[in-house]
């Protein structure tokens, strides 16, 4: 494992960056393109290809980016790679010289922490949820080797950086006239996912607590995502920025939408364990009129029909 050390005037406005990342020496990264939008003033996103990983989309599947202060910029989680990590850091510089301060990364997937490496020469604090840390420890070998087969040799240089601060409950981070609330979140999409408010946009960062358009992902908790629906829809946001996905217009109507698709499953599952059924019957079973409302349904919606019957057996 890789552990990090412990201005050019920017103004608000529409703004699209298009970068292109310089080789490093030993590395054959080659050019790529990554485009930046401001979807309010002083917040920049790149949204992924709603796709799995692959050699032919270069891992750009989540969404990343960063959000400028007035003293300082916060990266949000770095993509499945090195390259990634180095777009990203390239796209931060079009836009100003501020030094980049914090690092932040939403939860453990590959999609969201990969390219953490890129932002090593400037010394950021890293930070994650308080059960990052062991998420990683028990991940990092066979992301790494995952990462590596999927991308080939645009996976070169890639490391997995661990946080250097964790947040146990919330943290504040001032950007110099920008305040950042980030909150530890309990176990729902993962056991270690951080969202990320804005105060001064309103702005709410979600990350993979909330899909849009692709299905969700269950690698937590079915009840405790549950749970924390009610929570986000309450929170007051102007915006709301998706791990996957686009911004949506109506990110209340796109959270919904999640919740019903979570609550069907759990409903469902239920139903087959009240009968005696098995999770063979309860993937073959629950759920399956979602078929045609989400992307990526069949890679994905087996394993969360599994997952939730594997926590709700023993309710």
């Amino acid at each position: 494992m890789r552990f990090l050390r412990p201005s050019r005037p920017w103004s608000p406005g529409l703004l699209l960056v298009i970068v292109a990342v310089v080789a490093m020496p030993g590395a054959d990264l080659g050019p790529q393109p990554v485009e930046m939008r401001e979807i309010a003033p002083g917040i920049f996103v790149r949204e992924g290809a709603q796709a799995e990983i692959s050699a032919q989309n270069g891992g750009h599947i989540a969404n990343i980016g960063f959000i400028v202060g007035e003293a300082c910029v916060a990266a949000i989680d770095t993509g499945s790679s090195l390259r990634e990590g180095l777009a990203l850091r390239a796209a931060v510089r079009q836009v100003t010289e501020l030094p980049i301060a914090y690092l932040i990364l939403t939860h453990v997937h590959p999609d969201h922490i990969l390219g953490a490496a890129a932002f090593e020469q400037d010394g950021p604090e890293v930070i994650g949820h308080r059960m990052l840390p062991d998420a990683m420890a028990r991940r990092a070998r066979g992301y790494l080797t995952r990462i590596a087969e999927d991308l080939g040799p645009a996976a070169e240089g890639t490391e997995i950086v661990p946080p250097t601060a964790i947040v146990a409950d919330t943290r504040r981070l001032d950007l110099g006239g920008r305040s950042l609330l980030l909150k530890a979140h309990p176990t729902a999409h993962t056991n270690n996912d951080l969202s990320v408010f804005d105060a001064r946009t309103g702005t709410l960062w979600l990350s993979d607590l909330l899909f849009v358009d692709r299905i969700p992902a269950l690698d937590g908790s079915i009840l405790g995502w549950l749970r924390l629906c009610d929570a986000l829809l309450e929170s007051g946001a102007a915006r709301v920025v998706p791990g996957h996905g686009p911004v949506p217009s109506d990110w209340q109507a796109a959270l919904k939408a999640q919740c019903r698709y979570l609550q069907r499953i759990a409903d469902g599952v239920r139903k087959v364990i009240q009968e005696g059924g098995t999770i063979g019957q309860a993937v073959a079973q629950v759920g399956r009129e979602d078929a045609g409302n989400w992307l990526l349904f069949d890679a994905y919606h087996g394993r969360n029909v599994t997952a939730a019957f594997v926590e709700l057996e023993w309710e």
